[in-house]
């Protein structure tokens, strides 16, 4: 499946948020969305999930706009795992995966075979078969993730659309289950706040700022130390990983802020 996004341009309360954003994800490739707080990411993932309609530009799977098609079509074409995946109290970790067949069903259809092996394989796809039972509020904080990833799997939809997957996930959840996504097959895109993580992962990176986008390409082209430093106000190191050998990203504050903030703390102190 191929994600083109062809001049979107979005508003939220008539206030422009993302601007002429031109983005493209091939068959099988990761690519990173990354940018500072503010910058557009939520909202223009927002364009994909069709939570939000673009007031200009087009979102286009293998050609086709995906918001000229029925929902239950565009739900077989993409999948979506959010930042704050919600899933209601009482519900075992089957049943929540489940609701990832709804595409596929009418509204009064019966649980058939193929739904029932769909769902079992999302479960082994993340290593969560054992937890079928279970009920989500049992559950640590990476392994509920991994159960809304098989969600999204059992739509068994092509191009799968994430934001900060990794929010709020220790460091051995983080790498989990982005291991398990980088190793799904299917195109992506996620939007991430660790450049670290993008670096490793993504075969391509694009940044946005203020809503346009300002780099892409791929992470060593475009996750330079002088441009992090533009975009995001921080000194960078970049190198291969000492462990892993991949792209590596370690940042610092400017030595200025850090000065700064060292005699403002020590001004406080003499007062």
């Amino acid at each position: 499946m191929r994600l083109d996004l062809e001049g979107v341009t979005a508003h939220i309360d008539a206030r422009p948020i993302v601007s002429d954003v031109h983005l493209t994800a091939g068959p099988g490739e990761f690519v990173a969305l990354v940018g500072p707080n503010g910058s557009g990411k939520s909202t223009l993932l927002r364009t994909i999930y069709r939570s939000l309609r673009p007031s200009g530009g087009a979102v286009l799977l293998d050609g086709r706009d995906l918001w000229r098609m029925r929902p239950r079509q565009a739900a077989r074409h993409r999948a979506v795992l959010p930042q704050h995946g919600q899933v209601a109290e009482g519900f075992s970790v089957a049943e929540v995966v489940a609701v990832g067949r709804h595409s596929h069903k009418r509204p009064l259809d019966r649980e058939s075979v193929a739904d029932r092996v769909a769902v079992a394989t999302a479960l082994e796809r993340v290593r969560m078969a054992w937890a079928a039972d279970r009920l989500m509020t049992t559950l640590s904080g990476g392994e509920r993730q991994r159960v809304l990833l098989a969600r999204a799997l059992a739509q068994e939809a092509p191009l799968l659309v994430l934001d900060e997957p990794t929010n709020h996930l220790d460091v051995g959840s983080q790498l989990l289950l982005l291991d398990l996504i980088r190793s799904l097959g299917l195109t992506l895109l996620a939007a991430l706040h660790d450049l670290d993580q993008a670096a490793s992962y993504a075969d391509r990176v694009v940044v946005l700022r203020d809503g346009q986008v300002v780099g892409h390409g791929t992470p060593s082209e475009v996750l330079t130390p002088r441009f992090i430093q533009e975009v995001f106000g921080v000194r960078a190191h970049v190198g291969p990983h000492p462990l892993t050998g991949r792209l590596h990203v370690a940042v610092a504050p400017l030595e200025n802020s850090t000065r700064d903030s060292r005699q403002a703390d020590e001004a406080e102190a003499g007062m």
